[in-house]
């Protein structure tokens, strides 16, 4: 498998009677999907540079990045070990599809309390890890470094310069922050937090001199992997009108902040809207998993 720079294809959408274009980026790979696809191909790379043959990242029970990252390895002849977050996770595999793959896919779960996955960051646990499974190229949970952010700053390109506001998701701060850098001096990025609090702004003002964006964070819906009825009418009703899927986790909740920005009169209709589908989509079935436990609505 070569992992190299990819285009993806704008897609002029009509919803509800609100129109926009979506960037397919969930259309690059069918197992490395949007975002992931652009924040491994620079580490993949550079753990091949320096002579690495595992790579030891982090991820909760949905993660897209666990998944792209168990496949990525396969396909370019590396070990995988994922560090997941919830101990209590470990006897629930069989039950957890995203979970499930990553193993298929020959990634070795390690499964660590919450406590303990707050350290994730931290040089002495790092060390810890390596002196349990030996010598380890490190991504990032989410998969954000100066690497991925690299990568990120390939979506926009020529096809792009019409638009006016560029609209993302945004989990680690990664995809916004090389959006950022790579928009022209008449574009704004408009990022969707899938998470509570404010704690992304500081985060991506780590990574950028740039002050061309903005952070909504007013669409998480409780916070991360928090769900209501009303999110997944939306990504229902979105689906069935254009033919694009949204997961629920990031892309779902940027796309229903958008349009409902768009009804309240928060954006300007006459403006070119470009939004970044970043994947995300094979959560969907583990959340199905879930939403049926709870007897909610199913993401269609």
């Amino acid at each position: 498998m070569k992992m190299t720079p990819l285009v993806s294809e704008n897609q002029r959408i009509v919803f509800d009677g609100m129109a926009f274009t979506v960037k397919r980026e969930d259309q690059l790979h069918p197992h490395i999907s949007g975002n992931k696809y652009r924040k491994l191909t620079y580490n993949l790379l550079e753990a091949k540079q320096q002579g690495h043959t595992t790579l030891l990242t982090f991820g909760g029970a949905y993660s897209n990045h666990i998944a792209a990252t168990a496949f990525a390895g396969t396909a370019y002849g590396l070990k995988t070990i994922g560090v997941i977050r919830g101990e209590e996770l470990e006897n629930k595999i069989v039950g957890n599809a995203t979970l499930r793959y990553a193993q298929e896919c020959g990634m070795q779960l390690v499964f660590i309390t919450r406590e303990a996955y707050r350290q994730k960051s931290e040089p002495t646990f790092l060390l810890q890890l390596q002196e349990l499974y030996g010598a380890f190229y490190h991504v990032p949970e989410g998969g954000t470094n100066a690497l991925a952010i690299k990568g990120c700053e390939e979506i926009l390109t020529a096809q792009d310069l019409e638009y006016d506001l560029i609209c993302t998701s945004v989990g680690t701060g990664g995809t916004m922050t090389g959006l950022i850098n790579s928009a022209q001096a008449h574009q704004k990025i408009l990022g969707f937090s899938a998470l509570k609090g404010d704690f992304l702004t500081a985060e991506i003002h780590k990574n950028t001199q740039r002050n061309n964006w903005q952070l909504n964070g007013d669409y998480h819906f409780g916070g991360y992997s928090k769900i209501k009825p009303e999110l997944i009418t939306f990504i229902n009703e979105f689906k069935e009108e254009t033919g694009i899927p949204l997961d629920p986790i990031y892309t779902g909740k940027m796309c229903y902040g958008i349009v409902d920005m768009i009804r309240r009169d928060l954006l300007d209709r006459t403006q070119q809207i470009l939004v970044i589908h970043t994947g995300g989509l094979q959560g969907i079935h583990g959340i199905n998993e879930k939403l049926k436990r709870q007897q909610m609505p199913l993401i269609t």
